[in-house]
């Protein structure tokens, strides 16, 4: 979803995700999800998502482009996006940042199973 010679989502997550590292892009990919959710749903529907799309600068949009986001993302057919929903779509529009996830999840686990056997000597 570039503009006219802009920079696309999947070109920006993966500069985000090695600045930030794995934790701070899951809490900047959180505060995404809380801007643009319904606060009475605790959900991303289409109507907050219209509605936010100002401050996401797709302004020129149309209905069923907003639906296809949705419908995209919407794992469990309820017609609305839950946080874990829009993480999953977030990382899915973005491959090379998929690729780089199974690193930072290796390392996790390395990290937790380092930090299992230490306390258990």
């Amino acid at each position: 979803m570039a503009g006219k010679g802009g920079i696309g989502f999947e070109d920006l997550l993966p500069v985000m995700a090695n600045k930030l590292g794995g934790e701070g892009l899951i809490k900047e990919l959180c505060n995404g999800f809380e801007m643009l959710m319904d606060k009475e749903k605790g959900v991303i529907t289409l109507d907050s998502l219209k509605s936010n799309a100002a401050v996401l600068g797709l302004n020129d949009l149309k209905e069923d482009e907003f639906v296809n986001m949705i419908r995209e993302g919407d794992l469990d057919g309820d017609g609305a996006l839950t946080q874990m929903e829009f993480c999953v779509l977030m990382f899915r529009l973005s491959p090379h940042l998929m690729e780089e996830s199974w690193f930072w999840l290796e390392d996790a686990l390395q990290f937790e199973l380092n930090n299992n056997n230490n306390t258990s000597i």
